[in-house]
């Protein structure tokens, strides 16, 4: 495949025009590695240029901002609702009328109207080392407040937005009051003040700091597929519990897209995100990033096969980014750091 004309960090303050050509500008908080595959297909097939950008999701949100009409992105991509939810309230989207994504796209995974799209979804639920917790003695997500858990959690911080789109789903299964009570009791059961991203939680239960973290399963199998022998050792040592299983679910998230309020090639940007709904880019991200595709009928990897099936939570994850606020509020006031 032939590479991108443009794959750069933020620091270019522009993309190159091309005279005559359609072309389609990205700006995507995903690495480089875990979308440009797919964008050079895309280029091939629909003879459509893909300028790429990438960086973090909160900066490239900031530049749409700053950059106002003048923009010349036409779509982003990016992690967790929270993310995109918080740019259609900034007024930075366009609504798209899609029937391909609407069709493709489950309804709770989906902006009711129409401005931003799942592309992938990634479970958050509880790991495990089987040496200090016996079977059975995980349940509910709720029951990790329990005082038997004291000292045995880690997790990231409140600043995390994995960790804010979990309580605000909570928040819309069990209301304010219960997941407030929850959250008194579960940041009293860290092992240590929170730090680190996901991988630092799993490397902190096999070092003996915690007996359980929770982490997104791609964080897991990323260790497992790791070509570091390391990682693959440290990873295998935990297990996978599915929290909720006889209730509400387990908690799961996206990473998705949506199309820019002045996008200069709306069209090309449509195809191009109906082409990352397509059941063979689904494919794609499932076997490459071991995340869980948003289209029915599309297998999971093989590797994300072993943890087991899970019932996910059916929750509208509109509802999700807009509690993000009361989710942060909460975690405040039960002094999660």
């Amino acid at each position: 495949m032939k590479k991108l004309l443009l794959a750069t960090s933020l620091l270019i303050s522009s993309f190159t025009p091309l005279s005559n050509a359609q072309e389609v500008n990205v700006y995507s908080a995903r690495k480089e590695e875990l979308i440009k595959p797919l964008l050079e297909e895309f280029e091939t097939a629909q003879k459509v240029k893909v300028n790429l950008i990438t960086g973090k999701a909160d900066a490239l949100i900031s530049r749409i901002a700053s950059e106002g009409q003048f923009s010349p992105a036409d779509l982003i991509l990016t992690t967790d609702v929270g993310r995109l939810q918080r740019a259609k309230e900034m007024n930075l989207l366009s609504a798209v009328d899609s029937e391909l994504l609407q069709s493709k796209i489950a309804a709770n995974l989906r902006d009711e109207d129409g401005y931003w799209f799942a592309l992938t979804m990634r479970a958050r639920p509880v790991m495990y080392h089987p040496d200090r917790v016996k079977t059975g003695e995980l349940g509910s997500i709720l029951e990790l407040a329990d005082a038997k858990w004291k000292g045995r959690i880690c997790i990231r911080s409140s600043n995390n937005i994995y960790n804010q789109s979990m309580v605000a789903a909570m928040i819309t299964k069990f209301g304010e009051e219960k997941v407030q009570n929850w959250a008194n009791g579960f940041v009293k059961n860290f092992a240590r003040t929170p730090k680190g991203g996901d991988r630092d939680q799993i490397k902190a239960v096999v070092a003996g700091q915690c007996d359980i973290a929770i982490a997104n399963t791609y964080y897991l199998a990323g260790m497992l597929a790791d070509t570091d022998t390391e990682n693959q050792k440290i990873a295998s040592q935990l297990k996978v519990h599915w929290p909720d299983q006889q209730g509400t679910g387990t908690h799961v998230n996206i990473s998705g897209a949506a199309l820019l309020k002045h996008a200069p090639n709306s069209a090309a940007a449509l195809r191009l995100m109906e082409f990352l709904a397509s059941d063979s880019s689904q494919q794609w991200y499932a076997e490459n990033n071991h995340e869980y595709p948003v289209v029915a009928g599309v297998e999971t990897s093989a590797l994300l096969k072993t943890f087991g099936d899970f019932k996910a939570e059916d929750v509208p994850l509109q509802q999700v980014g807009e509690l993000n606020a009361s989710a942060i509020k909460i975690m405040d006031k039960a002094g999660w750091k």
